[in-house]
């Protein structure tokens, strides 16, 4: 397939990202108008033509909710167009933290989020970390899981860390933090974490041996800083060397980023999943943009991308 057959589309939550790839794929941006109307509306429309071709919609899902409705009103207008098939390419799965009923009579958030993708007329989705692996079964189309893994294990190694120790800041990272430590040849350590209050850590212990370690805290997203800077806070009392901090998504709600510049952690190393709200000596961004083309590319050439899943081959 030629890259005059494809279409790369971006919505405004993450236009460098985009533009980042489209360089990689050596094409450009396709020429669209987003309209955002006096009392909120969205409405988008392509000026080129895409009857036809196979249309890349770059555009992750973190709030505000209009990035959302934008990615699904981009959909809408690419199958209304008569593209031949539509790719959703969400580097952040928005409301992927609402998998399960984990209360009664409560939504479930990432399910419907599919629901709609689907709806609106997705054939394919392309997404990277999810905060609960079984969304893909949400899909009834195919689901391209790629992890970061892929660009975060050879920075780690690229630091030559002796006493490296991977730690996940909480129970829910166990499978990730081990898989990271079996590619490391490498010891690895669990959070245990109490919560008062949703996004609130009220008290956090460390299973396993850190002392005279140099320790990376790995997540899947940071939100408000909090669990990140308590563990970091553990890890130190109980003897660590040096701390590092690695997460793909950086929401980095609210004070976040103060909170990670006054911690005791070295430096935080994030992906662009997620723009930064603004830079910071302390927060390193390694792209999953080359990645990304890659399997774009993969997609048009009808290639394998197993490939580009380093710990999924742990």
């Amino acid at each position: 397939m030629k890259t005059t057959d494809i279409a790369l589309v971006t919505g405004r939550a993450n236009r460098e990202l985009a533009e980042k790839i489209a360089k990689y794929l050596g094409t450009s941006l396709l020429d669209e108008e987003i309209v955002q109307f006096k009392d909120g509306e969205i409405q988008a429309y392509y000026n080129e033509t895409i009857r036809g071709k196979h249309v890349f919609i770059i555009q992750p899902t973190f709030s505000p909710a209009e990035n959302i409705l934008e990615l699904l009103i981009l959909i809408d207008a690419a199958k209304r167009a008569s593209a031949a098939e539509i790719v959703a390419v969400i580097p952040y799965y928005g409301y992927s933290r609402q998998d399960r009923k984990d209360k009664p009579r409560t939504s479930i958030g990432a399910k419907l989020m599919a629901n709609l993708l689907t709806a609106a007329g997705i054939n394919r989705l392309i997404t990277m970390d999810l905060h609960a692996d079984q969304i893909q079964g949400f899909f009834e189309v195919p689901v391209d899981h790629l992890y970061a893994s892929t660009v975060f294990l050879p920075y780690i190694r690229n630091l030559k860390w002796d006493n490296l120790c991977i730690v996940s800041p909480d129970t829910g990272g166990t499978k990730r933090a081990s898989m990271y430590a079996k590619a490391l040849d490498c010891d690895f350590a669990i959070g245990f974490k109490q919560r008062e209050k949703a996004n609130e850590v009220a008290a956090l212990q460390i299973i396993g041996n850190v002392e005279g370690k140099n320790v990376i805290l790995l997540d899947d997203i940071m939100d408000t800083g909090g669990t990140i800077c308590k563990a970091a806070e553990r890890v130190k009392e109980l003897g660590a060397k040096k701390v590092y901090a690695m997460c793909t998504h950086p929401l980095l709600s609210g004070n976040a980023l103060e909170k990670l510049e006054a911690s005791v952690i070295d430096k935080v190393v994030v992906t662009d999943t997620v723009p930064l709200k603004r830079p910071s000596d302390k927060v390193e961004v390694c792209s999953i943009a080359e990645l990304t083309a890659e399997v774009i590319k993969s997609g048009i050439d009808h290639t394998s991308i197993a490939s580009h899943f380093e710990i999924g081959n742990v």
